[in-house]
């Protein structure tokens, strides 16, 4: 029997672990149109080519379309002509939006936070008008980890970005397929597919938090390699007797506070 290349010990290793995401969270369902975000990173364009594979599967029917957001107040060097043709070669419709935000218009939020919010909204637009009902979004197990690690560390919070998450206020419900792929493994698919890379000069970039809470992350790992897989399991591994019980004063805190994403 022929050995397997090293991309199709790979590939088969991301679905294996793509569908498994969909199936123990519900992701994918059978009637679905999913507007998949394509920031053009390899996140968002691994996301695109597995998304792009499992609609060809027989169950759950389900339909993709494509959109990339461009915040037009931030420099960008992105390749349209390059992202329509990754999209139609899978078969998807790619769609270009532009929206922008003002960093001055509101001091108590982070220029990362409203970049962040207008591109939601941008995308919520977009579904809505592309007759979506869902949003699949790029972000890996490390994004993940590392939200987690965010929000207990700034806000005190034991949360995180859900596979999926029902807006009920948009009618809309966002997940996340590559929730239990790695990002070095998303890194991998992107040097043997020959991605290419898009380049964004983000002022704020260099002052977000993210970035060092990942290099936390990374150092976890250097003490021990089984760290994000037992992080990843602690979400659900929750040993209530050996926590402090809740208060009155945390209640109102889990309620008033948002998460960091």
């Amino acid at each position: 029997m022929a050995q397997r290349s090293e991309e199709e010990q790979l590939m088969h290793r991301l679905r294996h672990k793509f569908h498994k995401a969909a199936a123990e969270y519900g992701l994918i369902e059978e009637g679905d149109r999913i507007l998949i975000a394509v920031s053009g990173g390899k996140d968002s364009l691994a996301l695109l080519e597995l998304m792009a594979a499992r609609v060809k599967v027989l169950k759950p029917r389900f339909e993709v379309v494509a959109a990339h957001v461009v915040m037009t107040n931030i420099p960008y060097q992105t390749d349209m002509a390059y992202l329509t043709e990754f999209s139609r070669n899978l078969g998807v419709e790619m769609h270009i939006v532009e929206t922008s935000f003002d960093a001055t218009g509101d001091t108590r939020k982070s220029p990362c936070f409203l970049c962040s919010w207008n591109r939601r909204k941008a995308l919520f637009e977009t579904a809505k008008s592309l007759g979506c009902n869902k949003i699949a979004l790029g972000h890996h197990q490390d994004d993940v980890l590392v939200t987690l690690l965010m929000n207990m560390t700034f806000q005190g919070a034991f949360s995180t970005m859900p596979p999926a998450l029902k807006m009920d206020k948009f009618n809309m419900t966002i997940i996340r397929p590559l929730c239990r792929i790695e990002e070095k493994e998303i890194a991998r698919l992107a040097e043997l597919h020959e991605y290419r890379k898009q380049h964004k000069n983000c002022p704020y970039e260099h002052t977000s938090n993210r970035s060092r809470i990942t290099e936390v992350l990374h150092t976890l790992e250097q003490l021990n390699p089984e760290a994000q897989f037992n992080l990843w399991g602690s979400m659900t591994n929750i040993q209530a007797e050996l926590l402090p019980p809740p208060t009155k004063a945390s209640a109102i805190t889990q309620q008033s506070e948002p998460t960091i994403s």
